[in-house]
């Protein structure tokens, strides 16, 4: 199912029909490493796990695309991810939640599919009140990564 939803937030990524509010998208202008670390600092401090940090760049060479610095990060709260896995077993492939962190050139490019976006598949009330505080926690650590540090 991770797979799947990779792909899924891939094809958002580079497909021309996505809007403005399918996307959620910053820029860091950090180095990708410290981008990764300060992205890292910023869910753990809202009560987020990373589940899995993938790299991406070996299957973006054969479609002609050359970096080292391209990575998805996967990342939830246990508890919600079980929670909803459970009660709402077809958002499996939605979770865990997800960021792509993208080198080009001297900036990072952090990219998320908006969670808010899943209210027009799932109609529970409960639910998409989740899907606003998920999206509100990505705002919020994107604002982050922006950030000056030091």
């Amino acid at each position: 199912m991770r797979f799947s939803s990779l792909i899924l937030l891939c094809l958002l990524l580079v497909s021309g029909h996505a809007n403005a509010e399918n996307v959620m998208m910053t820029r860091s202008y950090e180095s990708f490493e410290a981008t990764l670390q300060t992205i890292k600092k910023a869910l753990e401090s809202r009560g987020y796990t990373v589940a899995h940090e993938q790299r991406c760049d070996g299957g973006l060479k054969g479609f002609g695309y050359e970096t080292d610095f391209y990575r998805v990060i996967f990342f939830g709260k246990a508890e919600e991810v079980r929670h909803w896995s459970k009660q709402q077993p077809e958002m499996i492939p939605y979770l865990p939640l997800k960021l792509a962190v993208i080198a080009e050139e001297d900036q990072v490019l952090v990219v998320s599919f908006n969670p808010e976006e899943l209210a027009l598949l799932f109609t529970d009330k409960e639910l998409q009140i989740q899907f606003s505080r998920w999206k509100n926690d990505i705002d919020s650590i994107m604002h982050e990564i922006t950030q000056p540090k030091g």
